[in-house]
């Protein structure tokens, strides 16, 4: 029987670190059940690794060939045939498609993967449910029982010492797409930000221990109020940890990515855009954000190209590498400008911090639906436009995935639901029996989620959390 030292001697040579991906997901609604399958792709890469180093594929083989007895293995389909599979990808991830690490490795070995893995993993997942319901729509679970998934999330990391994933991106950049401005933003971010601090600890997780895994999400537009949105974030972030909560220096520092704004971006004239979002580029990395997105000029219309992207990162290239002003560090500060607009927008976010407090907090004001209503009345809409003008947008077409590569999805995942019929019922009826009895119900999505499809297991947890529904 192997032991934990000899998974360790095994792979001890192996880097499973660069196994661990790192990855930032914009997912909300099913986010936990995505971040668990996302967690199980990094481990099964670090398995293949194991099993590669320690030559041990051909045992491996006649498992999975056991395994799945007469029914057809996975395999990768390259849809687009003019791409050489092995100019772009080592082929890492796909040799255990359809089977778990666990089903083919002792389990000393898996578990110690695993733990490794979970340990060096990083990345960034949104999961701000708050500001779905303020901004985005693509809210899924009641908000209640999204909250308690997420803070079921959090208490996973803790307990399994998960310190380098961010578990949400707490994001204004959606408050700000859908009409607020940047003051607005920001206050109702912050706010979220601190409803979450307030829900976690009443989880009975220690502050220091889940502050390290947040982090915020902003927009950059084209008024002055950006060039300081960072600078006024991290002072009242800073000041609430150190004297409300006292939590350490770690925690007192707030880390935060900007995108430039898809709102500012014009339809007509398109070219035009990179100068906006170069202008907006330069606000982020004057006010130090910790990293930036620069969008691409012709995102106004549709899914950008690759000469769009190239232009967009090209963006950041040359202020970085070529800009003398960006190779000093807070090239603004002491400016007499800088630090009154700072003050200024301080002021104005804490007396925004007032009108939610009068309508008992961020989930009370939601209730009242304050923050979608404010939000919609700062979006601006222009209801007089003339009809009758002609407006010469430049058309592109539009990316939409071929009705062979969804059809063939649906198989893949018709194929895994028939493989594991049998399984995957009693996962489901875990994960509902756990929701009811209030235990943590992201630790069994780790192992669920290698046998249910995000359809199956979304639907197991309605019955038991509840369906998303507005409040009118």
């Amino acid at each position: 029987m192997a032991t934990i030292d000899d998974a360790k001697k095994l792979y001890s040579g192996i880097d499973l670190n660069s196994a661990s991906t790192s990855v930032s997901m914009t997912i909300n609604g099913p986010a936990p059940i995505l971040m668990a399958q996302f967690f199980n792709t990094a481990i099964d890469q670090a398995c293949e690794k194991y099993i590669t180093a320690n030559k041990l594929w051909p045992t491996v083989n006649k498992k999975i060939k056991q395994l799945f007895k007469e029914a057809a293995l996975p395999a990768y389909s390259n849809v687009n045939k003019s791409l050489n599979f092995n100019e772009w990808h080592n082929g890492l991830g796909l040799k255990l498609l359809g089977v778990s690490g666990d089903q083919v490795l002792a389990p000393v070995v898996y578990e110690s993967i695993k733990k490794e893995v979970l340990n060096n993993i990083r990345g960034t997942l949104q999961a701000d449910i708050l500001k779905e319901d303020q901004a985005q729509n693509t809210c899924i679970f009641s908000t209640d029982f999204a909250l308690r998934l997420m803070g079921d999330v959090q208490a996973y990391f803790a307990e399994n010492k998960i310190k380098h994933f961010y578990s949400i991106s707490i994001s204004g950049y959606h408050i700000a797409e859908a009409g607020a401005n940047p003051i607005t933003q920001l206050a109702f971010t912050l706010a979220n930000g601190f409803t979450y601090v307030e829900y976690f600890m009443n989880r009975g997780i220690a502050i220091d221990d889940f502050i390290p895994n947040l982090s915020f999400f902003f927009s950059n537009g084209m008024d002055p109020e950006y060039a300081v949105i960072g600078r006024v974030a991290r002072r009242i972030w800073a000041n609430t940890m150190k004297h409300k909560y006292h939590a350490n220096e770690r925690s007192q520092k707030l880390k935060y990515h900007i995108q430039t704004s898809g709102r500012s971006l014009h339809a007509q004239e398109i070219d035009f855009n990179d100068i906006r979002t170069t202008l907006q580029a330069l606000y982020a990395i004057y006010d130090q954000c910790n990293s930036l997105h620069t969008n691409a000029y012709d995102e106004a219309i549709t899914t950008p190209t690759e000469e769009s992207v190239r232009r967009a990162l090209a963006i950041q290239l040359i202020i970085n590498k070529e800009l003398g002003t960006t190779k000093v560090e807070n090239f603004q500060q002491g400016s007499f400008l800088i630090t009154e607009l700072t003050d200024l927008v301080e002021e104005a976010v804490m007396r925004e911090f007032e009108r939610i407090n009068n309508r008992g907090g961020v989930l009370g004001a939601m209730e009242r639906m304050y923050q979608r209503t404010k939000i919609q009345e700062e979006s601006g809409v222009n209801a007089f436009v003339n009809q009758e003008q002609k407006h010469n947008a430049d058309q592109q077409a539009i990316f939409r995935s071929s009705t062979g590569e969804q059809n063939g999805q649906i198989q893949h995942v018709d194929a895994f639901k028939k493989r594991n019929q049998s399984v995957a019922e009693i996962h489901l009826k875990k994960l509902q029996k756990a929701a009811i009895n209030n235990e943590n119900i992201f630790t069994l999505l780790m192992e669920a989620v290698k046998y249910c499809s995000l359809g199956q297991i979304s639907n197991a947890l309605y019955q038991v959390g509840g369906k998303y529904s507005r409040n009118l």
